[in-house]
């Protein structure tokens, strides 16, 4: 490999993608494709990026194995950077051949890569389970940094701040020994992000902001939360129920005092209280929340209405987001920064295209995000709102239909 090459690999492996640029930009010889490539998605063209590393695998010849995979792998980062979500195909097998090869970095950096991806979509199980397969302690400073944004992430997620702290510490110490501004920045932002409003407390009709730390403290008290970002009441999920979860949540944000029938039936039904089937039905749910929620609270007919009172709980209070819309969960996603495509909103929650794409025509409509591009290229983003986290509380949403 000639001296400009080398020279170029060490100014990407530094963060210093223009200095790359300098030493290969007029070349098209495969090695130099793929350099340019890396150093385009380093400065945000991921299309050309994308472009370039396409034209490297096919530049490479048949027995250049290695050079291939690690183009493939690179490429599938600049897909999760474009959030393309849907698996690139040819991962797993280059994948086999830098195993095969001793390559124990990028066989890390590929494996990190669909780790993300799982976090990404929601299957935060599978990510920590394929984190495991990966052992940090050999690689240089910089996969180290990645490795642990990731137990990080994975630690907000399971609403575990005091882990993921602890995580984000050993990556900022790894980021400063790899000397790599983009990567320190990437491990700032986590920082912010876990120290940024993460919820609402709703408590004897007062209202406060709580960092993950403080959501992480509520649900090991010894309230009863009825957690609006998860539809959980204690240790129950009310997810596929929401009739049930407004009621549960409308009487625990006026605990101690009861709620009238009609506003009960104003919450969860979306009428006003006008005839004796409205009563029956309010009954029916009012039943089917006792059955529920039997072990952990009561709920007492009052002559105005209903009461709920906990069995072994000192308080009941509600945990909501920092903003609510009916849109909420893909408004976290897209709170991100980056640019989504309907699909890829639809794949990481788990619903329908169609609903998505209902989602996303009002939110444009109010002005909360915009689109880009068209057909297969469109896109969608908003800014990130300032001061609250994106998706570290976000819900196995209410059937949005």
């Amino acid at each position: 490999m000639d001296s400009l090459i080398t020279a170029a690999g060490r100014a990407l492996a530094a963060g210093d993608p223009l200095g790359a640029l300098k030493r290969v930009a007029l070349r098209n010889d495969a090695p130099a494709l793929a350099l340019r490539g890396i150093a385009m998605a380093q400065l945000g063209d991921l299309a050309r990026a994308r472009m370039l590393l396409k034209s490297a695998v096919r530049a490479f010849s048949p027995k250049e194995t290695m050079a291939r995979a690690r183009c493939i792998v690179a490429e599938a980062e600049i897909a999760l950077a474009a959030r393309d979500l849907h698996p690139v195909k040819a991962l797993n097998a280059a994948l086999d051949v830098l195993e095969a090869h001793g390559d124990r970095v990028n066989v890390a950096h590929a494996r990190y890569i669909q780790i993300r991806r799982l976090l990404l979509i929601g299957r935060v199980d599978e990510a920590e389970e394929s984190l495991t397969d990966v052992d940090p302690a050999l690689l240089p400073p910089a996969s180290k940094a990645g490795h642990e944004l990731i137990v990080a992430g994975i630690a907000m997620r399971r609403l575990r701040a005091k882990q993921a702290r602890e995580a984000l510490t050993r990556a900022q110490r790894a980021a400063q020994q790899a000397r790599i501004p983009a990567l320190a920045a990437e491990v700032d932002s986590a920082f912010r992000t876990l120290n940024a409003p993460a919820a609402r407390l709703i408590a004897a009709g007062k209202e406060r902001l709580l960092v993950l730390d403080d959501v992480e403290d509520l649900l090991a008290s010894d309230a009863l939360v009825v957690d609006a970002c998860r539809y959980r009441v204690g240790g129950i999920s009310l997810a596929t129920r929401p009739v049930l979860f407004t009621l549960a949540r409308t009487l625990a944000q006026h605990w101690p005092h009861d709620v009238s029938r009609a506003q009960l039936v104003a919450r969860a039904f979306g009428l006003k209280l006008d005839d004796e089937s409205h009563r029956a039905r309010l009954r029916v749910e009012i039943g089917r929340l006792r059955g529920v929620l039997r072990k952990l609270a009561e709920v007492n007919a009052t002559r105005e209405g209903f009461a709920l009172a906990p069995r072994q709980a000192k308080k009941v209070v509600v945990l909501a987001q920092p903003v609510e819309d009916k849109n909420a969960a893909v408004l976290a996603l897209l709170a991100d920064g980056e640019s989504w495509s309907s699909s890829a909103l639809a794949l990481a929650l788990g619903t329908s295209q169609r609903t998505v794409q209902r989602a996303l025509d009002s939110l444009a409509e109010s002005g909360k995000v915009q689109s880009f591009g068209r057909a297969r290229t469109l896109r969608w983003m908003t800014p990130p709102m300032p001061g609250f986290t994106t998706t570290l509380l976000l819900p196995a949403p209410l059937p949005m239909d």
